[in-house]
């Protein structure tokens, strides 16, 4: 059977505004009825914002009201049209990372200004308009807004920063200063000691095992003394 596109915010927005048993629900978003009890019961791990599948075009009031008429009648889920696959455009971002795009955003105009809104737009995956209010600090959300290395959010890859950046600089006529490869050395040196660290980690783990077997082996035993040697030509 079909099943919503987010099933857990759908099936918050029916606990909040339908009448619908939790096994109407869990059934149709197609959850375990005790997930659909900890929706309702705020006892979730995060706090869900709904999702109005009537909105989505995924239910229909009277497939709704028909459910809540008949507590065994199963929801089906309407046929939406078939979805067109993006050949172009800004990169997709998974739903659990998007949250961080603006702080990603804010690292790039503050450490990068030479970068443009579209070279951050197919970079990151965003709009120009929120990249703007980032920049003029009018976005909606701009006092929690912290700056961040987006490599470190996971939003893009070092390797195309480096190489988006690298391009806005040539465009700008800006050359490579001493800041630049100080940083480029900075990095590399915090990896060797992360290295390092992880090493020497490994090392005490291994001493610390091998520490353990030894007390669960218990002591060796002891040698027995070898007699004094006496000479029997001696009196």
């Amino acid at each position: 059977m079909a099943q919503p596109l987010m099933p857990h915010a759908t099936a918050s927005w029916l606990v909040d505004n339908t009448a619908l048993t939790f096994e109407q629900i869990a059934a149709f978003c197609g959850l375990h009825i005790l997930e659909v009890q900890a929706i309702a019961d705020d006892t979730a791990a995060t706090k869900l914002t709904g999702r109005d599948p009537l909105r989505a075009g995924e239910l229909t009031l009277e497939e709704i009201e028909r459910g809540q008429q008949d507590p065994e009648y199963k929801l089906q889920i309407q046929k939406e049209p078939d979805q067109v696959r993006r050949t172009r455009g800004p990169r997709y971002t998974p739903v659990s990372k998007r949250q961080d795009k603006p702080d990603g955003i804010a690292w790039i105009i503050r450490n990068h200004p030479e970068v443009t809104d579209g070279q951050i737009s197919k970079l990151i995956g965003t709009t120009r308009t929120t990249i703007s209010a980032i920049r003029d600090r009018s976005h909606w959300n701009i006092a929690n807004i912290q700056p961040k290395d987006p490599v470190t959010l996971g939003l893009c890859s070092q390797r195309e920063l480096d190489a988006i950046v690298a391009k806005a600089a040539k465009a700008a006529g800006i050359e490579p200063t001493q800041q630049d490869a100080t940083l480029a050395d900075d990095r590399e040196a915090l990896i060797t000691e992360l290295r390092a660290e992880r090493e020497a980690h490994a090392r005490e783990a291994e001493a610390a095992l091998a520490a353990e077997q030894a007390e669960a082996d218990g002591p060796a035993p002891a040698t027995p003394a070898e007699p004094d040697f006496v000479d029997p030509f001696k009196r």
